[in-house]
């Protein structure tokens, strides 16, 4: 249910940056996802996002910079060791030059390259270029 969410919100940010639209309302919300936009703020692939009421249904605001080709959450469990991080990624992503594997570990999510930093596997949430 909760990876389902993750995929209908990456769909609509994906559809908003096409039209070209400034903005994208995500509905309903979970706390994975407010990592997963996190991470992708974080590597300047969204400007900006707010969180409405977030202990009811609630609904975030992406404020979107027009820098996303693709972005998919997996519906299913991908579990990946530590040493496999980087043989999924070049699998997954376009180049080794941009994109990034968000990753459901012990310490948290994360992305590939901080999980293979700090020697963590986990679960893949999805990947985004």
């Amino acid at each position: 249910m909760g990876r389902r969410i993750l995929n209908d919100a990456l769909r609509t940010i994906v559809n908003a940056e096409r039209r070209g639209m400034a903005k994208a309302q995500l509905q309903p919300i979970s706390t994975v996802m407010t990592s997963f936009l996190k991470i992708m703020k974080d590597h300047g692939y969204i400007k900006d996002f707010q969180v409405y009421d977030p202990h009811r249904v609630g609904k975030i605001t992406v404020e979107l910079l027009g820098r996303i080709n693709d972005c998919r959450a997996l519906t299913y469990r991908q579990d990946l060791k530590a040493k496999e991080i980087e043989k999924y990624t070049s699998n997954k992503l376009p180049t080794h030059q941009w994109g990034y594997v968000v990753i459901t570990t012990p310490n948290g999510v994360l992305d590939h390259e901080e999980a293979s930093r700090q020697n963590v596997g986990g679960q893949v949430l999805g990947y985004f270029y």
